[in-house]
């Protein structure tokens, strides 16, 4: 299973592709305002509204070869807890490895922002390569 954090998901077609290619069931969870695939193998599961219903959904429902799309760092380190897979959009999965790191960088740069409420954020746009990389790690954790 594939659960894919959808609301602001760059690579939703992308999921779905692979997907297609593995024959894996995908869950789209969001808070709605996406339009249902006509694929079989992707369902739209909507949430309730409010902050981080859809990351709670995943959450109690990931584990062992399952596959988590996200760029959410407390959803990630649920699910690599859970034993899940997981793959932020841009190619990078996050695993027991360096998903403490992660956090620890999340949590920093929070204190950095609320310290500093005229700090700009520095993240780099979405690229061809992030969604080549992101194709690439899909394709091999599904292989895998």
């Amino acid at each position: 299973m594939i659960y894919v954090d959808a609301d602001a998901c760059p690579v939703k077609a992308e999921v779905e592709q692979v997907a297609n290619r593995h024959k894996v069931q995908v869950k789209l969870v969001c808070n709605g305002g996406i339009r249902p695939s006509a694929n079989p193998l992707v369902e739209l599961v909507v949430v309730e509204a409010g902050p981080d219903i859809a990351d709670m959904w995943i959450a109690d429902r990931a584990g062992p070869g399952d596959v988590v799309i996200t760029t959410d760092i407390p959803l990630a380190a649920k699910a690599v807890a859970a034993g899940a897979k997981v793959l932020k959009p841009n190619g990078e999965p996050l695993t027991e490895a360096n998903i403490g790191n992660v956090l620890a960088t999340r949590d920093l740069m929070y204190d950095l922002r609320a310290a500093d409420p005229f700090r700009q954020g520095g993240d780099k746009g979405f690229s061809k390569t992030d969604r080549s990389r992101f194709l690439n790690v899909l394709d091999r954790f599904l292989r895998s």
